[in-house]
């Protein structure tokens, strides 16, 4: 039976304008072309799970407006169990996102209503407490991933965390993590430092994965474990969506019962199959595709 992927977590309308270069404050430039797809951290990362053959379940805030309205049946086309997800009067979570031909971006995101879903209800706890593996990242509110995870600790359900965009972690929240994923970037505001400490990481959370970019993904836990998986080798076309096809492949992975540093290989396959495509939630790759990369390997 497929594993059951509980996603709480943020979902935008991505705006995307693709041009020969980014304008710099004051200049208008002239388009390549326009693109409109769902987004948000949590919501790829549902439809990653779902894609990589997870039953999977977004718990989240859309807008009352038409973004809200497409986001929705996108996030359903996917085949993501969209039934608990709240609609808040006003404004979908919209990013904009500029890129240009050297696959440099700027971006901007107004969280819209991602910043009201606060206060988990009774039907959204227990479908939290119903799922093999909890996955949150840090695009909503705090005070929900505690409640969550909390709720998930409460069920016995596993709680993946990928700590991005990267922020301090609230004290009350780093008890109820059993696998933090992070990149480079993201560890070093976990631990304040300015070298990546792993002990410190291994102090705060059992197990850690960090995302190495094209040098694959290092996994350690407080076991002893310490493996680099390295990357998957393939034609790069974009590397918008790499980190959450990769996530959500490895709570997959860790709900169907896998060792950890082999989830996190076939994850690493996810992230590359992700790669050859341009866009952000339409690149995500299926679980097929994950497995071409994965054998070819």
């Amino acid at each position: 039976m497929a594993p059951r992927i509980v996603v709480a977590g943020s979902a935008n309308m991505d705006l995307v304008g693709l041009a020969p270069k980014l304008p710099r404050p004051g200049e208008t430039v002239l388009g390549d072309e326009f693109v409109m797809m769902a987004g948000g951290k949590g919501a790829n990362q549902a439809i990653a799970a779902a894609r990589a053959g997870g039953q999977t379940v977004f718990l989240g805030a859309i807008g009352s407006d038409a973004f809200g309205v497409n986001l929705n049946a996108r996030l359903n086309g996917a085949g993501v169990d969209m039934r608990h997800v709240r609609t808040s009067y006003g404004p979908s979570g919209v990013a904009v996102i500029m890129v240009d031909r050297a696959g440099e971006n700027s971006i901007l995101v107004a969280p819209g209503a991602n910043n009201t879903f606060v206060g988990l209800t009774e039907a959204e706890q227990a479908e939290i407490a119903a799922g093999d593996v909890l996955l949150c990242q840090q695009e909503i509110p705090a005070e929900t991933v505690v409640a969550a995870a909390r709720a998930a600790r409460a069920g016995g359900t596993r709680v993946v965390l990928n700590a991005a965009p990267a922020r301090e972690l609230p004290g009350e929240l780093l008890p109820n993590i059993d696998l933090l994923v992070v990149n480079e970037v993201e560890a070093l505001m976990v631990t304040g430092g300015d070298t990546i400490d792993v002990p410190e990481l291994l102090s705060l959370v059992p197990r850690v994965v960090l995302t190495l970019g094209g040098s694959g993904s290092r996994y350690v836990d407080r076991d002893g474990r310490d493996e680099t998986v390295p990357a998957f080798r393939v034609e790069v076309t974009d590397t918008t969506a790499a980190g959450d096809a990769f996530t959500g492949a490895l709570a997959v992975a860790w709900g169907e019962g896998r060792d950890l540093v082999e989830a996190v290989r076939w994850a690493n396959a996810a992230g590359a199959a992700c790669v050859r495509r341009v866009g952000a939630s339409n690149a995500l790759p299926t679980r097929d595709e994950i497995d071409e990369v994965y054998r070819a390997g």
